[in-house]
């Protein structure tokens, strides 16, 4: 992997975290039509505090990783034909939000949004263990020369826990939102996770040694106990 200055690394995640903040103001605030709009403003709260604190930590102990995760452009064509497929689900999963809360759909207890918004913090806790045990953790399907495979950690629990915690991250959003209605496409991102881990699994079966055996040592690709 081709080395990044420290000064370049800053300035990457700097422009991550501005473009971030603009971007999900907009998502949230122009289709609810106000800024009186606290469940909003609570999950920035939630999402972007651990972002800036997980960016600092990779900075100061794992700038590789950090260096790894500002890469977006998937390899494989499959993967790509699948990030762009879930695209729509992702947009409509956090517009709808805005939508609901100005023409008030749904009429969520406050008590659901928090546990909702404790959920999406679990699932950015498991991504951080993750980065913490696996400094090849990139954002896109790859294998580096020198790569080994982690096997232990939460991978001794699942084969993909970066997907679990995106998962819960990404299924618990809505709520946290105060919609029930934007719940529907961020069920439907379920089977897409699951066609991007198939994928992945092939492309580390193939050129991952010792992947294979890791497959029979941890069962579990998902979820414990079920998938």
């Amino acid at each position: 992997m081709s080395r990044i200055s420290q000064s370049e690394l800053i300035r990457m995640a700097m422009i991550r975290i501005v473009a971030a903040i603009i971007v999900l103001m907009a998502i949230f605030f122009l289709p609810a039509g106000t800024f009186a709009y606290w469940e909003a403003w609570a999950y920035l709260a939630i999402i972007l505090g651990p972002m800036f604190f997980v960016l600092v930590y990779l900075f100061k102990n794992d700038p590789d990783l950090l260096a790894r995760r500002m890469r977006t452009r998937e390899k494989e064509a499959e993967q790509k034909r699948i990030v762009n497929f879930s695209l729509v689900f992702f947009l409509l999963a956090f517009l709808i939000p805005g939508f609901d809360k100005r023409f008030g759909w749904s009429n969520m207890p406050a008590g659901v949004v928090f546990v909702a918004e404790m959920v999406v913090l679990l699932g950015y806790g498991i991504v951080f263990l993750v980065f913490r045990e696996n400094r090849y953790a990139s954002h896109v399907i790859e294998v580096e020369q020198g790569q080994t495979v982690i096997s232990s950690g939460p991978y001794a629990i699942v084969r993909h826990p970066m997907y679990l915690g995106v998962l819960l991250m990404y299924l618990l959003s809505p709520l946290a939102l105060g919609s029930y209605w934007a719940a529907i496409p961020a069920v439907l991102l379920v089977p897409i996770f699951v066609a991007r881990i198939w994928n992945e699994e092939s492309v580390l079966t193939r050129e991952l040694k010792g992947y294979s055996e890791y497959k029979g040592k941890t069962r579990y690709r998902l979820i414990p106990g079920i998938w």
